[in-house]
């Protein structure tokens, strides 16, 4: 290889090599307890990504759909390609899956995610900007923007994996601008990124396909009043293009697309119809370092322990005064102009309803597919566009300074470097100190129940299990158990969008009970009526439920338990109408079958008084009842059953 271009590749090894330490440093909690055991959470959106992870490697080892699974929400399944599963992610690291579990897998990616975000982006940013340094600072605010952090505090890699979406913004600026591609070349370049867009998140494909209009709309018009022979002139080539990368990205997709939107197991209706205030930013959102958006929410899912992170969207005043002062000292830069109008389209855009009355996501609600974009996912593309325009001014900067002191008499030699460092430091060192306080990621290891990790990879084929607590209670642990175990088993129910009542059918009413029994910290829980047993005993036939298991977990965080698992196997024994069997620290029912025997007839007031005698108060804490794994509460339900109706004596 000639010299001259092994120079000219340093800097990007450099650059490479920078933004992968800093990942590693960012889920280093991982690297040194166990990757393999190690992550955020078994527990809330970290479990349903380590199901999403698992599932892939499963299928594609057994020569099954990658993309449908009855192994969650039996028997309906679930459609992999309807919800966030990453699949971008998780099949190239199916090795990582088989050889070391999805733990680890899910760790990989969580590490490379914002590195490669980078990464990409100061690859793209090089083509704007002259100057390296000012290309690592652009690529550093993307790849390891707030928006990407708070994704992955929450395993959400299908918007902290943004690495395309750079190369899409390439790819368009040469249809539209430079024209260096010839049609068929940049149509397929386009075709091929939207298609993989698709499997990383089709989420964040809508809002590139909303910002596409948006901003061709507003080139054509300001080509029109402006230079209208640059019009003219480029107008053939990049309609030509737009139609070869539609048209090759059309055809690549139209499987993939059916089947999202009309496939087995796919959602139909609202996806997030549970989000409604909170689906966009306030203003507040993007100066304020201390307003945590939706912290309550994430906070009550339990996918996260450690130290909550400022704003999605917090771009913080230093770097709004460079991009306003940037923007008015060179407005003559055409690209420092449009990179600009790019953030202000994505700020507008990412505002809920709520904010203000012509806010877009009022249209947005009223588009098809459009209406199940969440408005925060603008600001993906947003903080690509303020990262382009904090690299276009420090560049000036660098250019300009020098000459700007030499009139006034002072020239300075290192004025250049301390301009643009200075420059680069006012815009990131607010976000730094916002977060660098939270990093690295707090890591706990992924904790099975005695009898998951010992009786669960034994189990005869074709089993559906029904775990306490339920996933779609908003404990979702029992999703990575099943994920640890290589899908050994199936389970009712699953986490997600598809986990919520009102898409369990005829099952519903048993879904919210089953779903308060184990959540229930601020709602009042099933107590045993006849109406309630025969709801759970219902949803139980329709889920085809081989095994019911209520697993003690006393090393998990006391969320992470469950209400009361004591009292979920006493209502359990009601609703099956015999008692449970004890496993490595489980109550568990085999062989469950729903027409051959009958719920337990009781009073309203048995499974609560048979528990309280079953339960033992947690030293130091007298309002606070522990597990204690007997069939005392169980057989006190039955004896009820047989006698009075009333809990014994």
């Amino acid at each position: 290889m000639p010299r001259h271009r092994r120079r000219s590749r340093r800097p990007a090894l450099a650059a490479a090599l920078s933004y992968l330490v800093l990942g590693v440093v960012l889920w280093s909690g991982a690297w040194v307890d166990g990757a393999g055991s190690h992550t955020l959470c078994g527990c809330g959106d970290p479990a349903l990504f380590l199901w999403f992870f698992q599932w892939p490697a499963t299928a594609v080892a057994h020569g099954h759909n990658p993309f449908f699974s009855t192994a969650m929400f039996h028997p309906q399944g679930v459609n992999l390609l309807a919800q966030t599963s990453v699949l971008g992610l998780s099949l190239p690291l199916i090795p990582v899956t088989w050889l070391f579990g999805p733990v680890a897998a899910l760790n990989v990616a969580s590490t490379i995610t914002p590195a490669l975000t980078a990464f990409i982006a100061f690859l793209v940013i090089r083509r704007w900007v002259v100057w390296t340094p000012a290309a690592w600072a652009g690529g550093l605010l993307y790849g390891f923007s707030p928006f990407v952090l708070t994704s992955l505090q929450f395993a959400h890699l299908m918007t902290a994996a943004l690495m395309l979406l750079p190369l899409i913004f390439l790819v368009l600026d040469d249809m539209l601008i430079r024209q260096t591609y010839s049609p068929a070349r940049g149509g397929l370049y386009l075709g091929l990124l939207l298609f993989g867009q698709f499997f990383l998140s089709s989420e964040l494909l809508a809002v590139v396909a909303v910002l596409v209009v948006v901003c061709v709309g507003a080139l054509v018009l300001a080509a029109h009043r402006w230079d209208p022979e640059a019009l003219h002139r480029h107008r053939p080539h990049a309609v030509r293009s737009l139609a070869v990368g539609g048209a090759i990205g059309g055809v690549l997709l139209i499987y993939p697309v059916w089947f999202a939107l009309a496939g087995p197991g796919h959602l139909s209706g609202s996806i997030w119809p549970h989000l409604g205030s909170l689906g966009g930013y306030t203003f507040k959102s993007f100066l304020s370092p201390d307003f945590v958006h939706g912290a309550t929410v994430y906070s009550a899912l339990g996918g996260y322990e450690g130290r909550q992170l400022a704003s999605s969207a917090y771009l913080g005043w230093g770097l709004l005064a460079v991009l306003v002062i940037g923007q008015l000292v060179w407005w003559r830069d055409r690209r420092l102009l449009f990179c600009n109008f790019l953030l202000a389209v994505c700020f507008v855009c990412s505002l809920g309803e709520h904010v203000f009355l012509l806010a877009p996501a009022h249209l947005f609600a009223h588009l098809p597919v459009i209406k199940n974009v969440i408005e925060q996912r603008f600001m993906a593309v947003g903080f690509l566009a303020a990262a382009l325009s904090l690299a276009l001014i420090v560049t000036h900067v660098r250019r300009d300074l020098p000459g700007w002191l030499a009139l006034v008499g002072h020239p300075a030699r290192w004025a250049a470097l301390v301009g643009s460092a200075a420059v680069a430091t006012v815009a990131l060192l607010p976000t730094a100190l916002t977060f660098a306080p939270a990093m690295p990621f707090a890591m706990r290891p992924v904790i099975l129940p005695r009898w998951y990790s010992t009786v669960a990879p034994t189990l005869p084929p074709d089993q559906v299990l029904l775990s306490y607590p339920a996933a779609f209670s908003g404990i979702q642990d029992s999703m990575s158990w099943q994920a640890v175990n290589a899908m050994h088993y199936s389970q009712a129910g699953g986490g997600g969008p598809q986990g919520v009542a009102n898409r369990a059918g005829s099952a519903r009413a048993g879904f919210t009970d089953l779903a308060l029994l184990a959540f229930g910290f601020r709602s009042p829980v099933p107590t045993g009526t006849p109406a309630q047993l025969a709801a759970v005993r219902h949803a139980i036939a329709v889920w085809g439920v081989t095994t019911v298991v209520v697993a003690a977990n006393p090393t998990a965080p006391p969320l992470q338990q469950g209400h009361d698992p004591v009292y979920a196997a006493a209502f359990l024994t009601a609703a099956l109408g015999r008692l449970p069997v004890l496993e490595s620290g489980a109550w568990v029912w085999h062989d469950v079958s729903i027409a051959h025997s009958a719920a337990y007839d009781i009073g309203n007031t048995v499974v609560t008084l048979c528990t309280a005698g079953a339960e033992l108060p947690v030293h130091g804490h007298p309002y606070v009842q522990g597990t204690r794994v007997t069939l005392s509460a169980e057989r006190c339900v039955a004896r009820a059953d047989i006698g009075t109706g009333v809990a014994p004596a």
